[in-house]
């Protein structure tokens, strides 16, 4: 981590966390998410600090995910650090959720992957007229994480399922709609805002809080509940293209343009995330899941063709939905043994 990635500091009776590499879209690297962590548990027995604000620097967002440039490096090459930087990441996530004192995250343009983990779990969540929302893992061969499996499975009906498997962009109104937000801020009046936090967080929220813009596709519950509530990717794909609703055929377009192993996995994880019990057992699910990612071909390949040499062009494999056998998607859920994620309850 290069020393000003982040920016912690304590102002008035805040907490500031500015994710601050908007070259990147503020993405998190393990440092970041070491140094956030030691100055929560910090700020979290310091009587003058009354809450926590986290911003992103720059105009583009908050954060647009993990360092997955880091993450194919760490894959050719055979090493450890993916893992490692997830088992950190969701500790923090865990932390943020059961953070003791109010948790402020503004959502202000990009949010996506673990820019979602870094704010979704948090107190009071402030979306904008910027917010550009999503759990894209799909699209790299990865399955959502940082907690998304358990903010989308409890989504209202399918709309987390419809997320997870299109990787939609999502502005605010769905956002709140779908449980990953609170609260709509404009985005001329942030700074102020985060000033007013300082005086109280309730205050301020009643201040400069404004009415929520309408929602997109929670508007579109009817189709989408109909459709994912099957329970295989190829039962929900032949529900979408049976429908005769445009929007239902675009579905069902993005989803088979995404890694079939990882949308296989995908939906699996989200049923499995709506039995467990809390936020900590689905991170101990998701640790599993990204972790056996790494020995999958498709997560190296997603991330070459989306980031690496950008031609946008996959090659997954197995290439086609039916190829994908039930016992290697169950095989990615299996436990770790001693390498499993310990969160603290």
């Amino acid at each position: 981590m290069e020393p000003d990635d982040v920016l912690l500091r304590r102002e008035g009776g805040l907490g500031r966390i500015v994710l601050n590499r908007p070259r990147a879209i503020n993405a998190l690297t393990h440092g970041m998410v070491t140094a956030i962590d030691a100055a929560l548990t910090a700020w979290a027995v310091d009587d003058s600090v009354h809450a926590v604000v986290l911003t992103g620097a720059g105009e583009r967002g908050l954060c647009a995910g993990g360092d997955i440039r880091g993450i194919h490096a760490d894959i050719r090459a055979g090493g450890t650090a993916s893992a490692d930087f997830w088992r950190a990441e969701y500790l923090l996530n865990a932390f943020i959720a059961r953070y003791p004192k109010p948790y402020v995250a503004i959502m202000d343009g990009i949010v996506m992957g673990g820019g979602v983990g870094v704010s979704a779990h948090g107190d009071v969540r402030v979306v904008t007229e910027r917010t550009a929302l999503a759990m894209p893992e799909v699209g790299i061969g990865l399955v959502p994480d940082v907690g998304g499996t358990y903010l989308l499975s409890r989504a209202p009906g399918e709309l987390g399922t419809h997320l997870a498997l299109t990787a939609a962009v999502v502005g605010a109104g769905d956002a709140v709609a779908c449980g990953l937000a609170d609260h709509f801020v404009p985005t001329e009046h942030l700074a102020a805002f985060v000033d007013a936090l300082a005086e109280g967080v309730d205050g301020a929220v009643r201040a400069f809080a404004g009415p929520v813009p309408a929602a997109e596709i929670a508007g579109e519950r009817e189709w989408i509940d109909e459709c994912y509530a099957a329970d295989t990717v190829e039962e929900i794909l032949d529900r979408l293209r049976d429908h005769g609703s445009p929007e239902a055929k675009d579905a069902a377009e993005r989803i088979l343009g995404k890694s079939p192993t990882a949308v296989k996995v995908t939906l699996r994880a989200l049923r499995r995330a709506r039995d467990l019990p809390s936020l900590e057992d689905v991170l101990v699910q998701e640790y599993r899941v990204s972790t056996a990612c790494l020995r999958s071909p498709d997560l190296v390949e997603g991330i070459r063709a989306q980031v690496v040499d950008k031609d946008r062009n996959p090659r997954w494999n197995p290439s086609a939905l039916e190829e994908v056998a039930d016992e290697t998607v169950e095989a990615f859920f299996a436990p770790l043994g001693g390498r499993d994620l310990e969160v603290r309850r």
